[in-house]
Order: C-alpha cells, then structure tokens, then sequence
C-alpha cells in the first residue's frame, strides 16, 4: 500500500518516469560521444553494456577535467611569464581579451 500512496504522490508531483527506451537511447548517444566507444555499436557482435558506457563516461570526463586543468595550468604560466614580447603569450592574452 506504501508503494501506491508513494507512486501516486510522485506522479501527482510532477515526476516523470523516463523509460527503458528513452535510457537506451541515451546510453547509445554517450557510447557515440566516447572515443573508446565510439565505433562499437556499427558492429553487432561488439554490443556494449550500459554500465561499461557509464564507466567509460566518467573516465572520459576525468580525463577531461585533468586536461582542462593541465592546459589552465599552462596558460597560467605563459601568461605570468615576464617576457612581454613572447609571442604566444601575446597570442592568448589578445584572445582574453
């Protein structure tokens, strides 16, 4: 009887349920957008697993936010660098601007 007041009160609230199809659908556009992933669903035999498309989502995500953070990094000290007439420095503090 829990589970039908709770059911209700979620669909009386404005909750939509997603369906099955609706997270096939959005796991088979995370696998096209990973790299690793990317070609595997063109061949049949290759099926991938929703949990290895989520795990591979956020590897992929990591890696990004340390490549993010390298290149911040990187920018920061090319900009902090003295030498004005450098021309790469010049380069991404017009692009800054």
């Amino acid at each position: 009887m829990s589970s039908r007041r709770s059911r209700s009160s979620r669909q009386s609230s404005g909750v939509s349920r997603i369906s099955e199809d609706q997270i096939n659908d959005l796991v088979i556009r995370l696998q096209q957008l990973l790299p690793e992933l990317r070609n595997t669903n063109n061949r049949t035999s290759d099926k991938v697993s929703a949990s290895r498309v989520l795990q591979e989502t956020c590897n992929y995500i990591k890696s990004l936010h340390r490549e993010v953070d390298d290149l911040s990094e990187r920018v920061t000290e090319l900009l902090s660098t003295s030498d004005t007439s450098n021309a790469q420095a010049a380069i991404i503090r017009s692009l800054l601007m």
